[in-house]
């Protein structure tokens, strides 16, 4: 069924007569003066829910434009939507599936949830049970390898969501790590990556983890054979193919392929069609984390992330963090035209998220054509980008404070740290904080004047500085706090920002849970790795791409 376009709901139009009056109305429409008129700002725009906080006050907006956003997610349909994904409806109307990543971290015990003729809650439960069981096996050192040793090494090798979910969550929990276990992971189908991997760990004591619904992706299943290959030539003599069943366990639902493999099918942890990649952390995929980190501590992960879960659901949506979070969003991206947002953890742990949050907000979100198969008239996903804090006010905060581009930040903060090292911490905050006000207030050829007549530069000298010690502020940008970082809220936090995806997407009028766009570089992909090995020289493509194939023919042949 067809959808309004966007750019003619009402509420959207309100909007851009909205943003196109408050800029006629004052020059700047600054909010130094936003924050000087509403004292209490904070509190009128800020949101806790599941051990978060949201501050989005540092945002050029007012209650109308709060209250006009909120009418765009009512005119969009968000609320209904919403319902109809916990609902387990088949809302990915591209590939005829359930979207329940969700259901993954209900609580033992919900309602029943059918879904094809299955309880889905019991079938994710079993599955549980069958990962509790062999974590607890592996941790205690029960589970030994083909020369009795316990396990000391995990690879994890996946890709997409196989892999950045794993990787984010054992970096960000590192202070619950086993202190036996050491945690790799490969997705580069580069060997370079695997080779490094490989170089660090003793067959005898790595486990390697093989994530693949399909047990055929690429990618994978060639990193999966080499890794393989080398278990049995470093064991030699001393083993054969019957001990790879003690040190490769699959993530799949390929049984034959599994077994053909050499993978006990025991060993074997599955996951079903409603769980896509990029939200599939809180399956099967999320094994190598539970290793890490102990399966308790997974399962508190769970119940951080069931937590927002709970919120999103339930929540008024003016009350609601991933739809406040989304809409701010959409008014940077739709209004203001802002074309790229900057994760910013000031946390060493989170220096993965903002790669985990390309994944899932791009790959969701970036297209170009409605659920209704029809092209969209408004721009859709922002690129998302970023790096740990105070690294980035090294490298690109430069841009950010007074580049030609205005570039909302997502600043990302834990009150409580891990560690003792003294006065560290209150660095990291002091940073964090500063940041978010100077993007908001700026500084102005006044204020920049009088500091360098305070430090006794010359008048000839502050001519010729001022412009270039003039910060225009007025720059947006979101605060979200974590009391700790902690399973539970790394948990909350990730599920935020699913929503939050979820969210942008239904306003967008976007299947956020397909991505068409990934395969055809696959297919071609195929072809010229063939040629590559072949006799002749490739005329099928363009001129430019034979070329390159031709070349590259050269070097490997040599």
């Amino acid at each position: 069924m067809p959808q309004t376009p966007l750019a003619r709901i009402a509420s959207y139009q309100a909007l851009i007569a909205h943003y196109a009056r408050t800029q006629a109305q004052s020059e700047n429409c600054h909010m130094r003066d936003l924050f000087a008129a509403e004292p209490d700002r904070f509190n009128r725009f800020s949101i806790k829910a599941a051990g978060l906080t949201l501050d989005y006050s540092k945002n050029p907006i007012t209650e109308e434009t709060r209250a006009l956003l909120l009418q765009l997610a009512r005119d969009r349909y968000v609320e209904s939507r919403r319902d109809a994904m916990f609902a387990g409806e088949k809302i990915n109307n591209t590939e005829h599936r359930a979207v329940l990543h969700t259901a993954l971290r209900a609580p033992r015990g919900s309602a029943p949830l059918i879904v094809d003729g299955q309880d889905v809650y019991r079938d994710v439960h079993a599955v549980l049970d069958q990962m509790r069981d062999f974590v607890e096996r592996v941790r205690s050192g029960a589970w030994v390898g083909y020369r009795g040793d316990a396990v000391t090494d995990v690879v994890n090798i996946g890709i997409g969501g196989s892999y950045l979910g794993p990787q984010v969550a054992t970096q960000a929990l590192r202070a619950y790590v086993h202190p036996r276990m050491r945690l790799h992971f490969v997705s580069n189908v580069d060997g370079h990556d695997l080779d490094s991997v490989l170089s660090q760990v003793d067959p005898a004591t790595t486990l390697f983890i093989v994530s693949s619904k399909s047990f055929v992706t690429q990618e994978t299943l060639m990193n999966a054979q080499s890794a393989r290959d080398w278990f049995l030539r470093k064991i030699g003599d001393g083993g054969g193919e019957a001990d790879l069943a003690r040190h490769f366990v699959a993530i799949s639902t390929n049984t034959e392929a599994v077994a053909a493999f050499g993978i006990d099918t025991a060993n074997m942890f599955p996951f079903w069609d409603w769980v896509g990649g990029r939200y599939s952390m809180w399956s099967a995929i999320g094994l190598s984390v539970a290793l890490a980190v102990g399966f308790d501590n997974f399962a508190e992960m769970l119940a951080g992330a069931h937590a927002m879960d709970v919120h999103f659901r339930d929540a008024p949506l003016a009350q609601n963090m991933p739809v406040m979070l989304a809409l701010v969003g959409i008014w940077h991206r739709n209004v203001r035209g802002a074309a790229s947002v900057s994760i910013a953890p000031y946390h060493q742990d989170l220096r993965h998220l903002p790669a985990y949050l390309q994944q899932l907000e791009m790959e969701s979100n970036g297209k170009r054509i409605g659920f209704d198969g029809s092209p969209l008239e408004t721009a859709t996903c922002p690129v998302i980008w970023g790096d740990a804090g105070t690294n980035g006010q090294h490298a690109f905060f430069q841009l950010l404070h007074q580049g030609t581009d205005i570039t909302p930040v997502d600043f990302i903060a834990v009150l409580r740290t891990s560690h003792d090292l003294p006065g560290h911490h209150a660095v990291v905050l002091a940073n964090c904080f500063a940041q978010s006000e100077a993007f908001m207030r700026g500084k102005s050829a006044d204020e920049a004047a009088a500091d360098m007549r305070a430090q006794g530069q010359s008048e000839t000298e502050i001519d010729m500085l001022l412009p270039h010690k003039t910060f225009p502020g007025n720059r947006p940008s979101n605060t979200i706090l974590m009391e700790a970082l902690t399973p539970a809220s790394l948990g909350a936090l990730i599920a935020l920002y699913e929503h939050k995806t979820f969210v942008q997407g239904a306003i967008w009028g976007i299947n956020s849970f397909d991505q068409w766009g990934v395969e055809l570089g696959k297919v071609l992909a195929k072809s010229i790795q063939a040629e590559l090995g072949g006799a002749s020289r490739p005329e099928r493509h363009d001129g430019s791409t034979n070329a390159l194939i031709a070349l590259a023919k050269q070097a490997l042949s040599a």
